[in-house]
């Protein structure tokens, strides 16, 4: 009750060591006493705690209401050092220095820092996007500049390379080399570059990268994104880095680099606890983590007062947000909350679970305002005995009662999806399930891919897979189907006046801006894209494609 009329203090705690103050110096804590005396400090510490949790704690003055608002780890001491050679340490002086202003001193007199430039390579999913823009939130934070598409023409080469890598597909492993291989060319001819391969195969390959590829510096899992400042110290002090323990992601408190001035990202769960047979993603990615409703708010509300109009909320499996909390949240009170931010124009959310897909979800979206009309649900097989070798943890009738609540709530609702054809002991039958389900539903559009084995999981082991033959054959004639489908959803609208948001400039039609429906449809329409970026505008369809849209601007919806 002491703290309530000020919203409750805030700050760092800590037992073993000392607080550290911004100057650098030791702060006693004895100041904490009056506020959270120490046997109840000690009790929060003892506590497996995560960011978002309120725990209640007792002391001699009684019970302290406690909210976790982050965890602080040291990710250096978590991570695998390997000391480069004398040979390798002398050439590596371009780095030290730059780094947040901590190697500054190094630098003798007179001597100016190195402009240093670097490249993001980002493959896979949109959580791989949201983990590279916050990758180079923490590289521009310590002065290293993304290098300009002009200088890359005039044969430029960045001086720090991130290859942000995906583990889903078939051959991941060997496209990451693949990459690196030009990279670790430059170093073996003496160019000092610095090599860092992030995300998903990182995680998978740890240290085994570094036997492969020797010329790598770091490898760092996805749940270090927002620490790579401080991972690239140790690199700059002569050693090689393998950041891939599990750990909690702390709030960053740099700012994402976006790659749109229009539509953003924001993470609001890491991880996944699901074991599906085909899926590495629990291994490379983490139990899930929840962010605390308060910083996901924030983030929205800075976003929209730097002129954003569209927010997509990311999770690998969105609807678990809160279930790891204390206590429990629900991602449809989540959904409400971060949708009342005033200005926010549209909200999204990727990717959903039929698992654990609640219907208040739905009702969600239907009743908030700025919620689109759009829900991406992978249902990975129309066979509910295949689904249970995936181990899905839901039934073909399970999904069509999501589906079927959509389209009660939102008639008029997109609805997307992933599949997986040719998985270890589909039938032809089975895989005809799969496509009768995709007539029943007709969804808006469908990432299909023939099932190929990850490392790490159980149905890569299996000996009943399916022939290369059946795959493709299944694949050429779900995504006929697929085709079929989203050329009869988008011709709905043909003759419609949508509300479209501008994003970006057609690449192939300079004079025509792109933008996208609620439902997630790109349209393009003729204007002036530095006029119309971030506009939202009424455009009459007078076209309609297989996978897009087209039709001319009647108003604009707001100025």
């Amino acid at each position: 009750a002491e703290t309530r009329a000020e919203g409750g203090e805030i700050g760092w705690v800590n037992i073993d060591q000392p607080i550290i103050a911004s100057s650098g110096e030791s702060v006693s804590s004895e100041h904490l006493d009056g506020v959270l005396p120490e046997e109840a400090r000690k009790e929060v510490l003892s506590m497996s705690t995560k960011p978002g949790d309120v725990v209640m704690v007792s002391s001699s003055r009684g019970y302290h209401l406690v909210q976790i608002v982050d965890v602080m780890v040291n990710v250096r001491k978590a991570a695998k050092l390997r000391p480069l050679s004398d040979k390798k340490k002398a050439k590596a002086k371009k780095l030290p220095g730059i780094l947040g202003g901590a190697l500054s001193d190094e630098f003798s007199a007179g001597e100016e820092k190195k402009d240093l430039t670097y490249k993001v390579e980002t493959m896979g999913c949109q959580m791989n996007m949201a983990d590279s823009e916050r990758m180079e939130g923490q590289l521009q934070s310590l002065g290293i500049r993304p290098l300009g598409e002009e200088e890359e023409k005039g044969g430029a080469h960045p001086d720090l390379i991130v290859l942000n890598t995906c583990s889903i597909r078939d051959r991941a492993e060997q496209k990451v080399y693949s990459y690196i291989g030009p990279h670790a060319k430059r170093k073996r001819a003496g160019e000092d570059v610095t090599i860092v391969v992030a995300g998903c195969v990182a995680q998978q390959e740890g240290e085994a990268l570094l036997r492969r590829a020797p010329e790598v510096d770091l490898v760092m899992g996805p749940q270090y994104a927002n620490r790579i400042g401080d991972l690239l110290e140790d690199v700059s002090n002569g050693n090689q880095v393998v950041a891939t323990e599990a750990s909690h992601i702390m709030e960053d408190s740099t700012k994402p680099r976006r790659q749109s001035s229009v539509a953003a990202w924001v993470n609001v769960i890491y991880g996944c606890n699901e074991r599906c047979t085909y899926c590495i993603v629990p291994t490379t990615r983490g139990v899930e983590q929840s962010r605390p409703v308060e910083s996901i708010v924030q983030e929205v509300k800075e976003l929209v007062a730097q002129g954003y109009k569209e927010v997509t909320l990311l999770g690998q499996n969105i609807d678990a947000y809160g279930r790891d909390m204390i206590p429990k949240r629900k991602f449809s009170d989540l959904l409400r909350t971060v949708g009342e931010v005033p200005g926010l124009k549209r909200l999204r959310f990727v990717t959903s679970h039929p698992r654990y897909m609640s219907l208040g979800v739905i009702d969600a979206v239907a009743e908030t305002e700025t919620a689109c009309e759009s829900f991406h649900v992978p249902f990975q097989s129309g066979s509910s005995e295949v689904l249970a070798a995936m181990g899905r943890g839901h039934t073909r009738e399970k999904y069509l009662t999501i589906v079927d609540r959509i389209r009660s709530r939102l008639p008029d609702a997109s609805i997307t999806a992933d599949v997986i054809v040719g998985f270890p002991g589909e039938t032809e039958e089975q895989f005809q399930e799969t496509l009768s389900l995709m007539r029943e539903v007709k969804f808006d559009s469908v990432n299909t891919a023939a099932y190929s084995p990850r490392p790490n999981t159980p149905a890569a082991d299996w000996t009943n897979q399916c022939s290369e033959e059946d795959k493709q054959s299944r694949l050429r004639r779900i995504n006929d189907l697929n085709a079929e489908h989203a050329s009869e959803r988008r011709a709905r609208m043909m003759g419609r006046t949508v509300e479209v948001l501008v994003e970006e400039r057609n690449v192939k039609v300079p004079t025509q801006v792109m933008g996208r429906t609620t439902h997630g449809y790109i349209v393009y329409c003729d204007g002036d894209i530095d006029e119309l970026r971030g506009k939202l505008v009424n455009v009459k369809i007078d076209k309609c494609l297989t996978y897009y849209l087209s039709g001319k601007i009647v108003e604009a919806v707001e100025e």
